[in-house]
């Protein structure tokens, strides 16, 4: 994987006299920083996790109650996947979703878990297919008792080939199927083929049964984290792609009542780049509202911009930037109650050390709050990438402290202005 792009620090000053000016293609804010309210204060709570930790994962429970999910590793290194529920004033006892396995464990390419329509719990993890560095797959799991006990693994891929399989999204699908998307890298396995990442998708039975698996995309970032959010219009998959002219920039796919569309750009950043980012976009809906948030570097210039769309992701007005100056990238965003966007991301601040900084933006009038520090970290890799998830008015967010060994946190604020 090839790193981030980062900024010079030469350049800091010039980007933040940028910020209210937006980069390239983007809209200029309307109103001061402090039109809007910012995120509140972060209480951290009691750590679910254990105490070699890493991969944080958030989703809601059909009660809506968040679950955090993450990798554990005990003293021989052998990692396991757990998760735990948040019942109100504490962390249920946890539970385990896979060990003893040969898991591939990367710290941009992580195990998740989804609640199902029918309340059931499904999850994925990767797992090493053969000899090859970057050689693994998919797995996925059901269960029907809040995580005691879970099914066989499934594999959603059918070429057989040992080749890498991952940067996945769950979903639900209906009443009782689980929805993902993921990079399939078959491609770059077969004889004579160029070496490229394609997107697929397909739906799992309650039975474990492969249904409408799809190639959505045949070209796309190679290591990018992908997204999904259900609008009332249908379901949107976003990516980043990548063009025959190394431009990587955010694509969407919105479901349908005749499948896929063709791939769009969110917004044209013209970001080219002969290498992966390892930074990929997210994304939260409600109703046809839909915000998408990522980090791009194009003309030199590093930044995180978010923009909305009121059509469920047929089209998007200008984004607007986020950042602070230097970031990092490996953003997250949630919708709060009133439709204004949080985003979530990285900024770095030393040439070793970094924030985890929150922004609160309201599209409507084009403001944005001021940045809210989650938490002190480091920009190494293995300080992973951040996630939230809101249940009600308060916003749960996980990060990974890297000193002395990679460690989860979780923290929690209110969202109620």
């Amino acid at each position: 994987m090839t790193p981030t792009v980062r900024t010079s620090t030469a350049r800091r000053g010039l980007l933040a006299s940028m910020l209210l000016l937006g980069g390239a293609g983007c809209a200029p804010s309307e109103a001061p920083d402090d039109a809007v309210a910012p995120p509140g204060v972060v209480t951290e709570l009691p750590l679910p996790s254990d105490p070699i930790s890493n991969t944080p994962h958030f989703t809601l429970g059909a009660d809506g109650a968040p679950i955090l999910s993450w990798t554990y590793r005990d003293a021989d290194s052998v990692a396991s996947i757990r998760l735990a529920r948040w019942n109100g004033t504490g962390w249920d006892s946890t539970r385990t979703i896979a060990s003893g396995r040969p898991l591939f464990v990367n710290w941009a390419d992580f195990p998740s878990v989804t609640a199902l329509g029918n309340g059931d719990l499904a999850a994925h993890w990767l797992e090493r297919e053969g000899t090859g560095k970057y050689a693994y797959g998919i797995r996925v799991v059901r269960s029907a008792d809040g995580g005691v006990t879970w099914s066989a693994p499934v594999t959603p891929h059918t070429d057989g080939l040992e080749a890498e399989h991952g940067f996945v999204s769950l979903w639900a699908e209906g009443a009782d199927r689980l929805g993902l998307i993921w990079l399939d890298g078959r491609k770059s396995a077969m004889p004579d083929s160029a070496r490229e990442m394609t997107i697929r998708t397909a739906v799992i039975s309650p039975t474990g049964a492969l249904e409408r698996e799809r190639l959505v995309d045949a070209r796309s970032c190679d290591c990018c984290q992908t997204g999904t959010a259900a609008t009332a219009s249908g379901r949107i998959l976003i990516y980043r792609d990548r063009s025959e002219a190394e431009i990587r920039d955010i694509a969407i796919v919105r479901q349908t009542d005749s499948g896929w569309t063709a791939p769009v750009k969110v917004h044209d950043d013209g970001w080219h780049y002969p290498g992966c980012p390892v930074n990929g976009p997210q994304a939260d809906a409600r109703g046809d509202t839909v915000v998408v948030a990522w980090y791009t570097a194009a003309n030199d210039t590093a930044r995180v911009l978010a923009a909305r769309s009121v059509d469920g992701g047929a089209t998007f007005e200008a984004p607007i930037r986020i950042d602070a100056g230097d970031p990092m990238g490996r953003v997250d965003v949630v919708l709060d109650a009133r439709g204004r966007a949080v985003v979530l991301w990285l900024e770095q601040r030393t040439p070793q050390s970094a924030e985890l900084l929150a922004r609160r933006v309201d599209f409507t009038t084009k403001a944005r709050s001021r940045e809210q520090v989650v938490a002190a970290t480091s920009n190494a890799r293995q300080s992973g990438v951040p996630r939230m998830a809101r249940a009600g008015d308060t916003l749960f967010i996980a990060w990974t402290s890297v000193q002395p060994k990679p460690q989860v946190h979780v923290g929690r604020m209110a969202l109620d202005q």
